[in-house]
């Protein structure tokens, strides 16, 4: 266990300790025994068990939205996707912070292990086709709006990336290529135009990495965990991220192969209902692949700097490796040249 995670730990006990908790169903009065249960850059999650009951108890150390109510942004998600089956479910919320000065949360504890790029792609392309057709009402719901998709994309990226143009620490020749990459990105954006005439608004989860899914063989069960970053736009850049090389080797050695991708999409639309989503997604698809890679690749390197000089959250030696693998001219230059040419 981190130092951080044990003295929070600590924190947690006192907290749950001075709550009865028998106006929380899930909780129902039990006494619930504390572990540790996984850190990340931006929470601490800890295991709650009474039993064969287990629960998961999360606490928000930083934010990725840029907003002071992270830890209610992701449980609002969470409630708005409690019918779906594949989300975990909500069940308290406290954003006081008077007891914890942080956002903490629980939930739904589900067994099980990450994905399998390899085995469990038909099971993920399920799991969205079931999320994006999650019925919400558009003009109700909180969830951050991709009204303008890539130019929203390609502001967050510009912003990002100045934090690498900036920095003593980059390599001369990404900066360059970089700096020709947002260029392109400053005026390939107007081709969001596609998606403001033809919408098919939904919720997106935007973080789909293999990490994030809870796979459960023996219940033929496959979860997507973690709501930090929810939006409301188009499916396509939970597909596109998905398939994106960034994505499959942020945790794995596996990428995607251009049959594989075929196949997850080809699964995907199977179980769209809506035909004209179905006859669109590879448009859709085809306009947002550069710019989830530029994300990618943008946070990478806001990353890269950030593990070098100051960093908010917590580090990860798995986190800091992959940034170096990322941040290499040999790896950056092929994932846009092709776009770039067009």
């Amino acid at each position: 266990m981190t130092d951080a995670m044990q003295a929070m730990q600590a924190r947690v006990e006192r907290y749950l300790a001075r709550h009865d908790w028998t106006d929380v169903p899930a909780m129902d009065g039990r006494d619930f025994a504390i572990s540790p249960l996984a850190g990340g850059e931006y929470n601490l999650n800890f295991l709650l068990t009474a039993g064969d009951e287990k629960r998961v108890f999360r606490v928000n150390i930083d934010t990725q939205i840029g907003r002071a109510d992270q830890i209610l942004y992701e449980f609002k998600a969470l409630q708005l996707l409690s019918g779906s089956g594949v989300t975990p479910q909500p069940y308290f919320v406290d954003d006081s912070r008077r007891e914890i000065d942080r956002g903490v949360s629980i939930m739904e504890y589900l067994p099980g292990r990450p994905l399998d790029y390899a085995t469990d792609r038909d099971a993920a392309a399920d799991l969205f086709a079931r999320i994006h057709q999650v019925p919400v009402d558009a003009a109700q719901n909180h969830l951050i709006r991709e009204d303008a998709p890539l130019d929203l994309i390609y502001r967050e990226c510009a912003g990002l990336l100045q934090t690498y143009f900036d920095s003593d620490l980059a390599d001369p020749d990404i900066r360059v290529f970089l700096r020709e990459v947002i260029d392109w990105a400053r005026a390939a954006r107007r081709r969001e135009r596609f998606y403001q005439e033809d919408p098919w608004p939904c919720i997106v989860n935007t973080e789909v990495n293999a990490g994030n899914f809870i796979v459960n063989p023996e219940r033929d069960r496959i979860h997507l965990i973690d709501w930090e970053m929810p939006r409301w736009g188009d499916p396509s850049q939970d597909l596109c991220h998905f398939c994106s090389p960034l994505t499959t080797l942020w945790k794995t050695d596996y990428c995607m192969t251009a049959a594989d991708k075929h196949d997850f999409i080809a699964h995907y639309a199977a179980g769209i209902g809506d035909r004209h989503l179905r006859d669109t997604l590879p448009e859709r698809i085809r306009l947002r692949d550069p710019f989830v890679y530029l994300r990618g690749i943008s946070w990478s390197a806001m990353g890269w700097v950030a593990y070098q000089t100051e960093f908010s959250g917590m580090k990860n030696p798995d986190t800091w490796e992959t940034l170096k693998r990322y941040m290499q001219i040999d790896f950056i230059r092929p994932l846009f040249t092709p776009f770039m040419r067009t």
